[in-house]
């Protein structure tokens, strides 16, 4: 195919509302009537599917900004068009973003067959802007600026294959089922196009804190905070949580839960504005009230979930996978504000599991750029399921980034600097030992007291040269404290500067100073 945008890829398409061989933003009753064979029906009366594919295939996804593209890696194009002029296909038309200048129209196809994927989509995603009803409109006429045709049943060279042409805006999903593949597609694509208009996509969650601080004595204060973290790290935990705030004119509210683009101005714009995509392993329904509640709505999709024949569902379970998801709702999580946009951010987390750090530790700009280039955390099974528990690094916590890595470590330094943004790296882990856990408590108290600024900081005796609490009101941080709860913890500590140090130095475009401020 050729490279002359994605307008040249419409014409190589079928025509969603013309073509026979299309089902053009069927209901999403028809999008399950049409899966149905594959649907085990809860007990909560939701549909659940099970995917040949549990994760992301990473390792068979190209991109043409990064990697090398061939006549072989263009013939993945040439072969999912082909599929979706000659199959039966569904198409819909959604939208990622709502901010005026953020704003992308995303066309899907999916064959007919797995029209389950394209419901799950439907669940995430709103329709496109010049619809006015829960379908997008119905004449085809749509100019996308996103394309993504998977075909799971069509493979190349006897593989899986996801190909990438982002300055297109266009993806191709060979051999794939897996739901994730189609909404990270155009997610990849949006953090693209913030970073290509001078500001930068992050793996993310924002939220909005309205909190009472010490200094301020009339109306509460309002608070942006960012989470960056690999799945399964705790994100979209604390994203959504609410923080056990008590006044009545406090609150603490999720915007978005995976991707977002941080702009120039501060401003960060959401994406994802109808629903989000959700581990369920060990959902809980006393710790994890509301979103349990949400996900045994009968609005939710499952996938890759323990579904018995009688519909009873078993979150507890990795029958399939530990990588079990669900495709909820944001009207049926409380937590979820009416918008997707955060107005501007104050503050940054990074979510660690490294058991050589506090649970917080405060970050200047350089070492916060540090922390970002390093995304310390642990393989989780929506990633690499065979290296699920081990430790591993990725730029930003982010497994789409286009581009230069060390570019985007070097722009994240320059907006929080400024911006004037607090950035600090937090451990949901364990401490030392895994006898030693970090609880959801522990790190909500300490969240709550950042945001009240409350913290006493004193510089750490560790070797970590950054800020550590002295104090944290409401969290007992006493049996977490690195260098009594980590044997040997100097010397580990200077061993872990040095593989920082180490790791840095492979980005060559990388600013000195961020290379020079591993903490």
């Amino acid at each position: 195919m050729s490279e002359s945008g994605v307008a040249a890829v419409v014409e190589e398409l079928p025509h969603p509302a013309e073509a026979e061989n299309v089902v053009y933003n069927p209901s999403e009753e028809r999008m399950r009537e049409l899966s149905s064979h594959l649907e085990t029906t809860t007990e909560f009366d939701s549909p659940s599917y099970v995917s040949e594919y549990r994760s992301r295939c990473a390792d068979r996804t190209k991109n043409a900004v990064d990697d090398a593209f061939g006549a072989s890696d263009r013939a993945v194009f040439d072969e999912a068009f082909r599929h979706a002029r000659e199959q039966k296909v569904i198409c819909v038309d959604r939208r990622v973003g709502a901010h005026p200048e953020h704003t992308y129209v995303c066309r899907f196809y999916v064959t007919e067959e797995y029209a389950r994927v394209a419901l799950a989509l439907c669940k995430l995603l709103e329709p496109a802007p010049e619809s006015t009803s829960a379908s997008a409109p119905e004449d085809g006429d749509v100019e996308p600026d996103f394309v993504t045709v998977q075909a799971p049943d069509v493979q190349h060279d006897d593989d899986v294959a996801i190909r990438v042409l982002p300055d297109e805006g266009v993806t191709a999903v060979l051999g794939s089922d897996y739901t994730g593949e189609a909404k990270k597609s155009f997610l990849r694509l949006f953090m693209y196009r913030v970073k290509q208009a001078g500001g930068l996509g992050l793996h993310a969650g924002s939220k909005r804190v309205r909190i009472r601080r010490d200094d301020e004595n009339d109306e509460p204060t309002e608070i942006g905070q960012l989470f960056l973290g690999l799945s399964a790290t705790g994100k979209s935990t604390l994203t959504a949580h609410g923080l056990d705030l008590e006044e009545e004119d406090e609150e603490a509210v999720m915007l978005q839960d995976d991707v977002c683009g941080l702009l120039p101005n501060g401003t960060v714009v959401g994406s994802e504005g109808r629903g989000l995509y959700v581990k369920t392993d060990g959902l809980d329904a006393d710790e994890q009230t509301a979103m349990y509640d949400a996900v045994t709505h009968e609005s939710a999709v499952l996938e890759n979930v323990d579904v018995a024949e009688d519909g009873t569902v078993d979150f507890d379970s990795d029958r399939y996978t530990s990588n079990g998801r669900a495709c909820i709702l944001r009207d049926y999580l409380p937590s979820a504000a009416d918008e997707i946009d955060l107005e501007n951010v104050d503050q940054v987390f990074f979510i660690t599991r490294n058991p050589a750090m506090p649970p917080v530790a405060r970050l200047p700009p350089e070492s916060a750029a540090a922390a970002f280039m390093l995304g310390e955390s642990i393989e989780t099974s929506a990633g690499d399921p065979s290296r699920a528990g081990e430790s591993v690094r990725v730029v930003g916590t982010n497994p789409f980034i286009v581009g230069s890595k060390g570019e985007e470590g070097n722009r994240f330094r320059e907006l929080v600097s400024e911006l004037d943004v607090d950035c600090f790296v937090i451990n949901t882990g364990y401490v030392g030992d895994p006898s030693n856990e970090v609880r959801v408590d522990d790190t909500v108290g300490v969240l709550r007291a950042v945001a009240r600024g409350e913290v006493e900081w004193t510089e750490d005796e560790t070797g970590m040269v950054v800020p550590v609490p002295e104090s944290v009101p409401e969290a007992d941080l006493s049996s977490l404290c690195v260098s009594e709860a980590l044997n040997g913890h100097e010397e580990r500590i200077r061993e872990l500067r040095d593989e920082r140090r180490e790791y840095l130095e492979a980005f060559g475009d990388l600013d000195d100073e961020i290379k020079d401020a591993v903490y």
